[in-house]
C-alpha cells in the first residue's frame, strides 16, 4: 500500500514538472515582452542669476521665468525683492509660480537688508522657498561706486560684524548666507592685504559663508584655485561669467576663463550650486545669451 502511494505520488511529480517545463519552452518560443525601465538623465541643470534677465523681469516676470525654463535651467537665484515682494509677487505667489514651471528658488540677492528690516526679509525669503540670503555688495550705504570703480566706505571689521549678525539670523531662520564679491574685495588695501581674507578669517564659517563670482575674482588678478586651497570648504556657490579678451562679460565658454580647471576643484572649494550670470551683455539679447551659456555649461562639463 504504501509502496503504491510512492509510485502514484512520484508519477504526480513527474507530469507536473513536465508540464511546468513545456510551459516554460512555450513561453520562450512565444517571446514574453518585459518592460524595461531606463533610467534618465534630467535634461534641465544650472542655475541662472535673474540679474541677467533684469529688463524683462520688470516688465514680464512670468513670460521670462517661462523662457529660463525653456532654456533648460534647473533654479533661479532672484534679485528684484521690494516691499515684501519677489518681482510683483507675494513671496509663496512667486515660490508656486516657480514650482509650476519646475524651477527652484535656490538663492536671492538682497541688496537692501539693514539691521533693522533683516528680520522681515529673510522670513520673505524663507516663504518664498529660497535656501540661500545673499549679500550682493557690502550693505548699510558701505558700497561705493563710480569711475574709478567699486569699493567700500568703512572698515572691513565692521563688515564682518555685520555679516556676522545677519549670518546668525539667517542661521537662526532655516537659511544660509552668503556674501558675493566683486574685484575689490580681492584687491590690495593700504596695508597690503586683501579685504576677502580679513572677511574670511573673521567670519563664522557656521553663519557665513561665500559666493565666488568667478569672473570678478580672475578680473582682480587672482586665481580662484589660491583662495579654494587657502580656505577650502567657503564657496559654497559661484556665479559663473566669461571674459571676453576686451576684459568685458561674455556668455560662458565663449571667453577666455578655463571653467574646466576651477570645475576640478569643486569639492575643495565647497561649491555645491552655481549660476550663470552676465551683467551685460552688449547687444546680444539677454535670453540668447543665457542660452548660449547654457551650452556652455553642458561643453564644459558642469552638468
Amino acid at each position: 500500500m504504501k509502496q503504491n502511494f510512492n509510485l502514484s505520488f512520484v508519477l504526480l511529480l513527474a507530469l507536473m514538472l513536465g508540464f511546468t517545463a513545456c510551459n516554460a519552452e512555450k513561453n520562450t518560443e512565444v517571446g514574453t515582452e518585459t518592460t524595461e525601465v531606463v533610467q534618465t538623465e534630467p535634461t534641465d541643470f544650472g542655475g541662472l542669476a535673474l540679474y541677467t534677465l533684469r529688463d524683462s523681469m520688470a516688465k514680464d516676470p512670468k513670460g521670462t521665468l517661462q523662457a529660463v525654463a525653456a532654456a533648460g535651467y534647473a533654479y533661479i537665484e532672484a534679485a528684484g525683492y521690494s516691499d515684501g515682494k519677489f518681482y510683483g509677487m507675494a513671496p509663496t505667489e512667486f515660490k508656486a509660480y516657480l514650482e509650476s514651471l519646475g524651477l527652484q528658488p535656490k538663492s536671492t540677492h538682497m541688496g537692501g537688508v539693514n539691521l533693522e528690516n533683516a528680520d522681515q526679509q529673510i522670513a520673505d525669503a524663507k516663504a518664498a522657498g529660497f535656501e540661500y540670503f545673499v549679500i550682493p555688495v557690502p550693505p548699510m550705504g558701505m558700497f561705493t561706486a563710480g569711475k574709478d570703480g567699486m569699493g567700500m566706505k568703512g572698515s572691513p571689521a565692521e563688515l564682518a560684524k555685520i555679516l556676522n549678525t545677519l549670518g546668525e539670523k539667517s542661521t537662526a531662520a532655516g537659511l544660509k548666507l552668503l556674501y558675493h564679491n566683486h574685484d575689490f574685495e580681492f584687491k590690495p588695501m593700504a596695508d597690503g592685504s586683501a579685504m576677502i581674507d580679513y572677511l574670511l578669517e573673521n567670519s563664522d564659517a557656521k553663519n557665513v559663508n561665500f559666493q565666488m563670482d568667478l569672473f570678478w575674482v580672475t578680473k582682480a588678478g587672482v586665481d580662484p584655485l589660491t583662495y579654494f586651497e587657502k580656505y577650502p570648504g567657503r564657496f559654497t556657490a559661484w556665479h559663473v561669467k566669461d571674459m571676453n579678451e576686451e576684459g568685458n562679460f561674455a556668455p560662458v565658454g565663449t571667453g577666455s576663463i578655463d571653467f574646466k580647471r576651477i570645475l576640478a576643484e569643486r569639492d575643495k572649494s565647497g561649491m555645491e550650486f552655481y549660476l550663470v550670470e552676465q551683467d551685460n551683455t552688449f547687444g546680444l539679447n539677454p535670453l540668447e545669451a543665457i542660452k548660449i551659456s547654457h551650452n556652455g555649461l553642458e561643453e564644459i562639463g558642469f552638468k
